[in-house]
């Protein structure tokens, strides 16, 4: 009996940005990160769709560098041990290189291993549907086969590569006769109407020693570089990284090699690519709305809205998509909505703070959120995880007035320890320190077991 468990590696590809999600997925919070069905993150739900069919301990993420620490919070949220399951990538560089670098590092450890690799932030409906089509591919993989999951389309979508079949291989699965880029509409009807087109999910499972091999044989440049980087064993960096080709895994290796091929599925797969997608994939209430939020709708249809900082009240409106964050809020017809990539890059083009980060940064001592901010005064909220430390830089502009709501403070300030307890507050100036410098640091820490939350109020001289 094959051993599911074994040598079988679940890779999750986390390094996209999202910008079809816009204002909810940002350049420094990409979608994986995001909770937008149920409780659960992308990642933490991709992540939960292996659980009862691979060793879950065998799981790697492979995200970029600036990711890691909110990655790993994510998996530990959910029971998952991150230490030594996150892979980083000191820049983003397509799928190709992240693909190799996982390989490579697998490699290490389980020399007849099997990867399944699984972007992080796409959603499936049906698993137990999902984990037969999984068993399946690995067996192929078992073979010598490089599986791509082919998705059966339901309608003619044009926001999707094609892969087109030919005669049957082994296990249901066909040989692939060619891959097709993002197609017209009149195009795509003929594709659907045809039966032997697939929608190229960006899924795969394949032994790692076959992969290799084609990498060798059809990238030998992005391999040596890869090989040369990942046999140093110290950290790779961002310098070395960047001088590798910038190549997706189909260009790379699945358009060339003749061991690929198409396992066709149908196991309500979604890529969630924009807002349309979202709203094609979530239950809709009997008014064909996908609402989440505090939402008064009066005479709505057939629309998206998604709001968790205030009310949004519409009315008489039809096939719209609304999303409130807050910094932002995004408007656009349903049918378009993916056109908002386009106004990312206006923002990024005129150097707007929107485009890539959120009012709430994340750190690794927790995360910052800006709640108002005016010529004279800044007030934001810090959450400082258990365990963490927040250091503060004094200087002669603010005074700063820290209250905290939850748990209690460790505050180290001119060698001295204060603890500040629930609704207790310090204030912190230069002055306060005798400092004879321009800048000097207060540390804020959270020995606690709960998150501390602090408000912390800049009024500025």
């Amino acid at each position: 009996m094959f051993d599911w468990k074994s040598n079988v590696y679940p890779v999750l590809l986390a390094g996209g940005t999202g910008t079809r999600l816009w204002p909810v997925s940002r350049e420094l919070y990409p979608k994986q990160l995001v909770k937008f069905i149920g409780k659960d993150s992308l990642v933490q739900s991709t992540i939960k769709r292996f659980t009862s069919i691979l060793d879950i301990e065998k799981i790697r993420i492979v995200c970029g560098k600036k990711y890691f620490h909110e990655t790993a919070r994510h998996m530990s949220a959910i029971g998952i041990q991150p230490e030594g399951k996150i892979i980083c990538e000191p820049s983003g560089r397509n799928t190709a290189p992240a693909v190799l670098l996982a390989i490579l590092n697998i490699l290490k450890i389980e020399k007849d291993a099997i990867l399944c690799i699984f972007p992080a932030d796409h959603v499936i409906k049906d698993i137990e549907s999902f984990h037969e089509k999984l068993k399946t591919a690995i067996k192929l993989a078992d073979k010598g086969y490089i599986v791509t999951f082919g998705i059966k389309p339901n309608y003619p979508e044009t926001g999707y590569g094609y892969i087109e079949g030919a005669k049957e291989v082994s296990n249901g699965a066909l040989a692939v006769k060619r891959f097709v880029e993002k197609p017209d509409k009149e195009t795509a009807e003929r594709y659907v109407n045809a039966g032997n087109f697939f929608w190229n999910s960006g899924m795969f499972t394949f032994k790692a020693s076959v992969m290799i091999e084609e990498f060798k044989a059809y990238q030998p440049e992005l391999f040596k570089r890869m090989d040369e980087i990942v046999s140093k064993n110290d950290s790779i960096t961002k310098t070395e990284y960047d001088q590798l080709p910038d190549l997706s895994i189909d260009y790379a290796i699945m358009e060339k090699t003749d061991k690929v091929v198409v396992l066709p599925s149908d196991f309500g797969w979604s890529d969630i690519g924009s807002w349309k997608s979202l709203y094609d994939f979530l239950p809709k209430d009997k008014n064909c709305n996908v609402i989440d939020g505090d939402v008064v709708a009066k005479d709505t249809k057939n629309c998206f809205i998604m709001g968790r900082e205030r009310l949004i009240a519409t009315n008489c409106i039809n096939d719209i998509v609304i999303v409130d964050t807050p910094d932002s809020v995004f408007v656009s017809d349903i049918d378009n909505s993916r056109d908002v990539k386009c106004i990312v890059a206006k923002l990024k083009e005129k150097g707007r703070k929107e485009y890539h980060q959120h009012k709430t940064m994340h750190y690794s001592w927790g995360s910052f959120t800006l709640l108002e901010q005016k010529e004279n005064f800044k007030t934001a909220r810090l959450i400082i995880y258990p365990g963490s430390t927040f250091q503060i830089e004094i200087d002669t502009a603010a005074t700063k007035h820290l209250i905290v709501l939850k748990g209690a403070a460790r505050v180290v300030m001119d060698n001295k320890t204060k603890i500040l307890s629930k609704s207790e507050s310090t204030v912190i100036s230069h002055k306060s320190q005798n400092k004879c410098s321009e800048k000097s640091i207060v540390k804020l820490e959270n020995s606690g077991n709960e998150p501390l939350c602090i408000v912390c109020v800049d009024v500025y001289e």
